[in-house]
């Protein structure tokens, strides 16, 4: 492993620690009885504390020295006085310690006073000190020059995802996204819990990936030696315990599709998922908008807020459009009633690629999709979908060949999806068949037949309204974010390329080829000054690990530096 100067130095300082008999990880808990935040909103001049954190920055002047300290809840100032902490003659905690062997991001805890610095600064005196955790890579801090400027801040977005325990420590922004996303999920559960419905778990594994139409990660169980499925949606299951007595249950639910990844789309993805018995989508829509009213509210502080440079209103009541209607206002095509062909022409008409395994839902999916979907800024129930696109919905009550279905629309997004569930066995059975057909054609997000949960049908469910709310999308926009990957702590990534480790030789040639990308292969050995056998062990390494190749040419044999 090839080390930085700075972590060099930091191994050494590490190393003198040792020496000095100071454990740089120890195992006792360390008794912190204050936070940073109960300093700015309690504040007692005074007042002894006990706090820890992550030393953030250092104005070392002498015998005294002002410090920034960072714990869970924010900053704080700590001043260090040589004479206050060493109060004998031997002064090394503060002259060789703290000013030599701590650095920026070490763990420390800390024992002072409260108290405020003539410009009014909430400040800690330290008394004593203690290293909590030595760190040994420095962190990637913004530095401001002298017109306020501001370099150096550690926001390439690959590698802020790929290193977010470092993100979350420099960006304070960053945390406080997750925070909210907290106070998010906490606030639908309350929400359902004072209405006296369960949360509830249900398998991630499943023999057969049901609730919705997409394509599947598939695994091998071992000792049951049978295929399984990673869930791309619990609907099935939480239907199946309405049907065992419950009349409601909600699930905050990992689910998992094997698709293309973006902006608004993660292969790893929460949501949460309600059903209610005894209800339709007309009620659904009622307390869909009491709900994210409510967590706007307790999130925000207001229903409006603002995403994308739009100010979106969360308070109810929200328009309600059928999805046919939409697609007629924005296209000037009606189709409904539409066959399958009409449907691929209509769409080939309007710039949009289709292939042959689309079946009708899929197409009108498809369309809405590319020519709707944008326009609908503020929340925005889009409702009756045409049964094609909805195999687990309940057929509408009065408008042949459309379901009880709606999703709800914000900033352009889906965001929630809900049916009048689907009750009746026989219609379900053959719901399914068709979606058989679908995945015959090739179409491989068509939805396979759960002959359990149609059995589950059998012994009857109750008339039952169901929604899915995108949780990270849901966060996305009451936080300001564009991205998905910016509300997970931990998106999916593709692996991090591992730094090639060169030896002595093999950097002599590198060092040599790099600067002038191809070079004459005799001049270059020459330059390399290395005898036959390591040259040619060398060259033979960098090729191997694609950094170094050799071609003919008219003039001789030309050596090339591959980056």
């Amino acid at each position: 492993m090839q080390l930085s100067e700075q972590e060099i130095v930091r191994r050494e300082k590490l190393r003198q620690l040792r020496e000095l008999g100071i454990d740089p990880y120890p195992a006792e808990k360390y008794p912190v009885d204050t936070l940073s935040s109960s300093v700015r909103e309690n504040y007692e001049e005074g007042k002894h504390v006990v706090m820890a954190g992550r030393l953030m920055s250092r104005r070392i002047q002498g015998k005294a020295s002002f410090a920034e300290m960072q714990d869970s809840a924010g900053r704080i100032q700590l001043y260090f006085n040589r004479d206050e902490i060493c109060e004998g003659e031997d002064k090394s905690a503060y002259n060789d310690i703290y000013k030599k062997l701590l650095d920026i991001g070490d763990i420390i805890g800390i024992e002072g006073e409260l108290f405020k610095t003539q410009v009014g600064e909430k400040t800690v005196r330290v008394k004593r000190f203690t290293l909590l955790s030595k760190a040994l890579r420095p962190l990637p801090l913004p530095k401001k020059d002298a017109e306020g400027k501001v370099f150096d801040e550690f926001n390439d977005p690959e590698q802020r995802y790929r290193m977010r325990y470092v993100d979350l420590v420099v960006n304070p922004n960053v945390r406080e996204t997750f925070v909210k996303r907290t106070k998010i999920t906490n606030s639908i559960r309350r929400f359902f819990n004072e209405k006296g419905y369960l949360e509830v778990e249900t398998p991630i594994l499943q023999p057969i990936p049901g609730g919705a139409a997409a394509r599947p990660f598939q695994t091998h169980h071992n000792a049951l030696g049978i295929p399984l499925y990673l869930r791309i949606a619990n609907e099935l299951y939480l239907k199946r315990l309405i049907v065992g007595g419950f009349d409601g249950v909600y699930e905050f639910a990992k689910d998992f599709r094997n698709e293309g990844m973006d902006r608004t789309h993660n292969p790893e993805f929460t949501v949460m998922e309600l059903y209610v018995a005894y209800k339709d989508y007309n009620w659904m829509m009622e307390t869909t908008e009491q709900l994210l009213e409510r967590v706007a509210r307790e999130a925000n502080g207001s229903t409006r807020v603002s995403a994308g440079g739009e100010t979106i209103d969360f308070k109810a009541p929200y328009p309600r459009v059928p999805i046919l209607d939409a697609i007629r206002e924005h296209t000037g095509i009606d189709v409904d009633g539409m066959d399958e062909a009409a449907l691929r022409d209509a769409a080939a008409g309007l710039g949009i690629e289709v292939d042959e395994s689309m079946g009708v839902g899929k197409l009108i999916d498809e369309i809405f999709g590319e020519c709707c979907e944008h326009h609908y800024v503020q929340p925005t129930f889009i409702i009756d979908y045409p049964k094609e696109m909805s195999p687990l919905t309940k057929a509408h009550r009065s408008k042949p060949g459309l379901t009880e279905r709606f999703e709800l629309l914000v900033n352009g997004k889906e965001i929630a999806n809900a049916y009048s569930e689907l009750n009746d066995p026989i219609d379900q059975r053959e719901r399914f068949e068709e979606q058989l057909k679908l995945s015959e054609k090739g179409d491989d997000e068509a939805m396979f037949i759960d002959r359990d949960f149609l059995r589950a049908l059998e012994f009857g469910m109750p008339p039952t309204s169901g929604i899915g709310i995108g949780i990270d999308r849901l966060v996305m926009l009451l936080t300001d974010n564009s991205s998905i990957q910016e509300v997970l702590f931990f998106p999916q990534m593709k692996p991090e390329k591992k730094p090639l480790e060169l030896n002595d030789e093999e950097r002599a040639i590198v060092n040599i080829l790099r600067p002038a990308a191809e070079m004459d292969l005799g001049i270059l050995k020459e330059k390399a000054g290395l005898s036959n056998k390591k040259w040619d062990k060398a060259t033979k390494s960098l090729a191997k690990k694609g950094l170094f190749e050799v071609s003919k040419t008219e003039d001789g044999l030309l050596a090339r530096f591959k980056a």
